[in-house]
């Protein structure tokens, strides 16, 4: 039987990656979200909204708060910057 301790950081680790998984989710939500307005309205719509800004900036929350509980293996958070936050620095066309 394993003890508390090893029990215990196998429990962490799940939790990382269920904050990891989770925060995968949410960014690409609202990505989807965005999507969907544009296709509803229209880019310029979607340009002049609020939500636009206030949808970077809870992914650059999202984003952080990730890196805070999953700390390994180092890719994953290199993939999940380059991915979400690379979003972000694409110029409006």
């Amino acid at each position: 039987m394993p003890d508390n301790t090893s029990v215990l950081l196998y429990i962490k680790q799940m939790l990382g990656d269920l904050i990891y998984i989770n925060g995968i989710i949410a960014t690409e939500l609202i990505n989807i979200t965005e999507n969907t307005a544009a296709i509803r309205h229209g880019e310029e719509f979607l340009n002049n909204s609020q939500c636009k800004p206030e949808h970077e900036q809870l992914k650059k929350n999202i984003v952080n708060i990730v890196k805070t509980y999953k700390r390994q293996p180092e890719e994953f958070l290199e993939i999940l910057d380059k991915h979400v936050l690379k979003h972000l620095e694409e110029p409006n066309d």
